[in-house]
């Protein structure tokens, strides 16, 4: 089989493209193939959506040549504030302090919008040599003993020694590959807004979590901050519905008025929430990345954070092959990609899920249990480091490009 390049990835989003940099800026040749026209991904406007980057993913972003292009329209993330209680009765006295100067690394992250992120990529795309990208969408997808070969709906076919999926929860890639999946809905929909506010919030992220599901307030650049608000599917679908001063309505006696008045800045977006987890990272001549390897609750904000760690990781695995002479998509090599990734990102599936059952009830033995553990973790400084260090992704087995 003549191949068209090294690898081949399916999926355009974020985490496909910052694979893609970081195998050609370590010499493979590689092919993006996105169904989504180039010009509704670069030419978004504001709208809200962001992403809270962990200090190894900006590590990772660095590495690869993004940062440097976004960095100007982050917004770093110096405190995370965590509390529980109800909506219009504040939270509980019981809560959880993270302070990013209890470590040396600095911030434990930075908050960027989604339009920021999704630009950088293209433009870093089409200045790096050896990337293709094509528009278009996979139909078809065969492996043989010397590569992969995909179609795509325009007739054309593509071959590679490795096809990677990285395009979502509900991946053709996988389904193609036979790779099955195990998870779960929530019940619960995410209502996704940007909110101004009248006084600055200094850099601090806020998750207050109630009995229907968590709200999320990150920092953005001045007074903004995008807001998560996780609700049961039925009551997000009746807030969804209003109009957007009664939207505000509902809000405000959940956000409170620490950051003084607020008012809603650009559109307002839902997303169901579930669990999905690949019951395999890999298959013949197959590896999957990001969503389309776990999909998690945005609890702890970790979903793109752990796709980034994904591409750290096979990154490393393929260049390690390659320096010993391996075939890269050989099962043996593709085995410790999934050995690296999918006990860590099972576990975070698994945390985060128990996390959500616990806080997203109003249970009032659960309610003292987790306020008088909020308080003890609050009160042990080696505790509280250890959770810093989690938030900030500097735990566990960091791949290179995520140790820079």
């Amino acid at each position: 089989m003549e191949h068209d390049s090294d690898i081949l990835i399916v999926g355009g989003g974020l985490n496909g493209p910052a694979l893609a940099l970081a195998l050609a800026q370590s010499g493979f040749t590689v092919t993006v193939v996105d169904s989504l026209p180039q010009t509704a991904r670069k030419n978004a406007a504001f709208d809200g959506r962001a992403y809270a980057l962990a200090l190894s993913s900006v590590r990772l972003l660095r590495a690869i040549g993004i940062w440097n292009r976004v960095a100007d329209h982050s917004q770093p993330m110096l405190d995370i504030k965590v509390s529980d209680g109800r909506a219009g009765e504040g939270p509980s006295p019981f809560f959880m302090h993270f302070d990013h100067a209890e470590i040396e690394e600095g911030p434990m992250g930075y908050m960027l919008e989604d339009r920021y992120l999704r630009r950088a990529f293209l433009d870093a795309m089409q200045e790096t040599p050896g990337i293709t990208q094509i528009r278009d969408t996979v139909t078809g997808q065969q492996v043989d003993a010397q590569g992969v070969r995909v179609t795509l709906a325009s007739g054309k076919t593509l071959a590679a020694r490795l096809l990677v999926g990285s395009d979502g929860r509900a991946s053709g890639t996988a389904q193609r590959a036979g790779i099955q999946r195990t998870g779960w809905g929530y019940g619960q929909t995410a209502l996704v807004a940007a909110i101004e506010h009248e006084l600055p919030h200094h850099g601090v992220a806020h998750q207050f979590f109630m009995p229907p599901g968590p709200l999320a307030i990150l920092p953005l650049p001045g007074n903004v901050s995008s807001i998560v608000w996780s609700e049961s599917d039925a009551t997000a679908a009746r807030f969804a519905a209003l109009s957007d001063a009664d939207f505000m309505q509902v809000l405000r006696p959940r956000f409170g008025d620490f950051l003084g008045q607020i008012k809603l800045k650009g559109k307002r977006f839902t997303y169901p929430l579930n669990l999905t987890l690949a019951n395999s990272f890999v298959a013949e001549r197959v590896a999957l990345i990001g969503d389309a390897a776990h999909g998690m609750h945005p609890i702890a904000g970790q979903g793109l954070n752990a796709g980034l760690r994904d591409v750290a990781a096979l990154t490393q695995v393929l260049n390690e092959a390659r320096q010993r002479g391996e075939d890269i998509s050989a099962p043996d090599v593709l085995a410790r990609y999934q050995q690296w990734r999918r006990f860590d990102t099972a576990t975070l599936a698994v945390v985060t899920d128990l996390t959500n059952k616990l806080f997203s009830n109003d249970n009032p033995l659960l309610r003292l249990g987790r306020d008088l553990g909020m308080g003890a973790i609050n009160a042990i400084p080696k505790l509280r480091r250890g959770f810093i260090r989690e938030a900030a992704g500097l735990t566990g087995d960091l791949p290179d490009l995520m140790k820079r």
